[in-house]
């Protein structure tokens, strides 16, 4: 289930899906033990408040009388490689060789207006950013989707796409903390009952490895308003 996180400047993903693939590094925590695949790939999501936005008219009108056009963004599916050739998992010294990781993100819009008559043509700005350790922005670009409703068409759906480009060296773990969170340990190891994630240079070096991919509309300062307190 999906839960609307604090504000903290949209930049909290709602929904991560990331590009797991056998003989990833794999992290076992939480109070659940819920396993969590680790790749170079960024995990995509939608920023809290950033998943759907409301049209009033008259635009200045909060009432729900006054809702014109409400838009969900959903369906985001993100699609990346970060493996070299024949499957091989890159090291640092490999990602010269391929310096970049691409990831591009699909997703749906789906509309309702509250008047069908007439056809209309609805275009709401959406961003895609780059997050980098969770609180640097690498990279953001805005772009437009309409959405189209036919005479007498009260709901309406288009599809959209983002892209982004991450360094691989930036998102490759180094070669010791990857050994770490890989080595085999013996029941009879000193450490082998030690979660490596509750090693505080492990958690830093997996934060600053880490790049995010999210998308969401691009919402003004009382839309954005209107959503967190709805």
């Amino acid at each position: 289930m999906t839960k609307r996180l604090p504000l903290a400047l949209l930049l909290a993903p709602l929904v991560l899906a990331g590009c797991a693939k056998d003989n990833d590094i794999t992290a076992i925590g939480g109070s659940i033990g819920q396993e969590v695949k680790r790749t170079s790939c960024p995990a995509v999501g939608v920023p809290a408040y950033a998943g759907d936005v409301t049209l009033f008219n008259p635009a200045q009108s909060r009432d729900a009388s006054a809702i014109d056009v409400v838009a969900v963004l959903t369906d985001v599916h993100g699609q990346c490689d970060d493996s070299e050739d024949n499957g091989k998992k890159p090291n640092r010294d490999e990602a010269a060789e391929s310096p970049n990781l691409n990831s591009n993100v699909t997703f749906k819009v789906e509309a309702r207006r509250s008047d069908p008559h007439g056809s209309r043509d609805v275009v709401l700005p959406y961003f895609a950013v780059v997050m980098h350790g969770g609180t640097e922005v690498a990279s953001k670009s805005i772009s437009r989707i309409s959405v189209h409703f036919d005479d007498g068409q009260l709901l309406a759906t288009a599809n959209g796409q983002a892209s982004a480009t991450v360094n691989r060296a930036e998102a490759t773990l180094p070669e010791n903390i990857r050994n770490k969170l890989i080595r085999k340990r013996n029941a009879d190891d000193a450490d082998a009952t030690v979660d490596p994630m509750t090693d505080p240079t492990v958690r830093a070096a997996m934060a600053k490895a880490s790049f995010e991919l999210l998308v969401g509309f691009q919402l003004t300062q009382e839309q954005l308003a209107y959503n967190a307190t709805k």
